[in-house]
């Protein structure tokens, strides 16, 4: 690394926290210049999730309700930030972890009155469960990789994905391994619990980046029953196996299917208005 890049470096990471900070704000407070650029100015890139959502958000007229498990902070790497808060969505959204979900989720929804923010995990049944997760660092980047289960967490080591954030946020990897990875317990609510608790009539979308547990979200949440028209779940944690099990799995329960990288879109076969989006069927 040169003289510049070394000074350069930092400077470029203090503007990056800058804007993500401002960002952050704006979103919170509802400003009319936040709102207003996803209203007026926003264009989704052609053929993109992000398309398909704005399309499918605006069918609704207003009337949209979403239920997203695993939201993190409610806006970084999240795909439908911008349409619950330009398009007023109702719903519930579960993050497990109390720190990021008093931090940052909490706040930047408490503006929206449709929306119930919730410091739980979805499960089978009520209760508490162990969370693993990057035990020397709480940055966006760490709070995302928790998970249920510490061989996920450990294989983020094992490929490098820690090590390669440390080193970009100049961040030392403690010595002591014992160090690496700390567990907290969590409270766990069942879709059925959450559903009858907050009054959910109909999901519009189900949203899930659950850290390589998506799979089992999609079994439990009873899809014969729960009835989501539309579920959206992040696809690079899975195994193939699991990820062919997800695609197997809504199939048999009457919806198309299409990947949009990091991201799988399943629609119930009835909105069949968007068939543009699914090129593989």
């Amino acid at each position: 690394m040169t003289i510049l890049q070394k000074l350069i470096f930092p400077l470029k990471r203090i503007l990056q926290s800058q804007w993500k900070s401002l960002r952050f704000h704006l979103s919170a407070s509802d400003h009319p210049l936040f709102i207003g650029f996803y209203k007026y100015l926003y264009q989704p890139g052609k053929g993109s999730l992000s398309e398909f959502l704005s399309a499918y958000s605006l069918s609704k007229k207003g009337d949209f309700t979403v239920i997203q498990i695993g939201a993190n902070d409610g806006i970084t790497h999240d795909p439908i930030h911008k349409f619950i808060k330009r398009d007023a969505w109702k719903g519930v959204l579960l993050e497990p972890q109390p720190y990021v979900y008093q931090r940052f989720l909490k706040k930047i929804y408490a503006k929206n009155k449709g929306i119930k923010t919730v410091c739980a995990a979805i499960g089978e049944k009520d209760g508490t469960q162990d969370i693993f997760k990057i035990g020397f660092s709480d940055m966006r980047w760490a709070t995302g990789l928790a998970s249920f289960s510490r061989e996920k967490v450990e294989k983020a080591f094992e490929d490098g994905i820690v090590a390669a954030n440390c080193s970009k946020f100049g961040i030392a990897i403690p010595k002591d391994k014992y160090g690496w990875i700390s567990k907290e317990k969590v409270e766990v609510i069942s879709p059925q619990t959450l559903i009858k608790r907050y009054g959910i009539r109909n999901i519009d979308l189900l949203q899930i980046d659950a850290e390589g547990y998506d799979l089992e979200v999609i079994r439990i949440f009873d899809l014969p029953r729960t009835q989501p028209s539309a579920i959206v779940f992040e696809n690079v944690g899975l195994t193939k196996t699991d990820y062919d099990s997800c695609l197997s799995l809504l199939h048999a329960h009457g919806y198309f299917t299409q990947e949009f990288g990091p991201n799988t879109l399943g629609l119930k076969k009835t909105e069949r208005t968007y068939m543009e989006f699914f090129t593989d069927e």
